[in-house]
C-alpha cells in the first residue's frame, strides 16, 4: 500500500500516530481499548476483562479519550464505552487478525 505524496501525513499528523500506538504499548491499555470493540461498555465490565481495576481502568480511559480512541456515552449514572469509530476497529481487528496468522513454514 502506497499513500499518494499529496496526502502524505504532515509532522502533525505523524506525532499523532506516533503518540496512538504509544498508548497502545502498554498491555493494559490495549485491553481496554479490545473491551471497547464490540460496543458500549461500563466501566466495572471493562475492569473485569481486562484484569484490572475499576480506578485504573477510568485513568487509562481518560487517555483514550484525549486520543480520541473511545467515546463514552452516558445513561442515567454510568457511562458505557465503546471505540469511537471504525477506524479504530478495524486497526485492531486487522492487528489481531495478523498476530493470529500462522507463521508460514521457513524455507530450507
Amino acid at each position: 500500500m502506497t499513500i499518494p505524496t499529496e496526502t502524505s501525513p504532515t509532522d502533525a499528523h505523524i506525532a499523532v500516530i506516533a503518540e496512538t500506538y504509544r498508548l497502545l504499548g502498554d498491555p493494559t491499555r490495549l485491553r481496554v481499548l479490545l473491551a471497547c470493540l464490540n460496543g458500549p461498555i461500563a466501566v466495572g465490565d471493562i475492569a473485569q476483562a481486562a484484569h484490572a481495576s475499576p480506578s485504573l481502568v477510568s485513568h487509562h480511559l481518560r487517555l483514550l479519550r484525549a486520543a480520541r480512541l473511545v467515546e463514552g456515552t452516558r445513561q442515567n449514572r454510568q457511562v458505557l464505552y465503546r471505540t469511537a469509530d471504525h477506524h479504530i476497529a478495524r486497526m485492531l481487528s486487522d492487528m489481531i487478525e495478523h498476530v493470529m496468522e500462522e507463521e508460514p513454514a521457513a524455507a530450507g
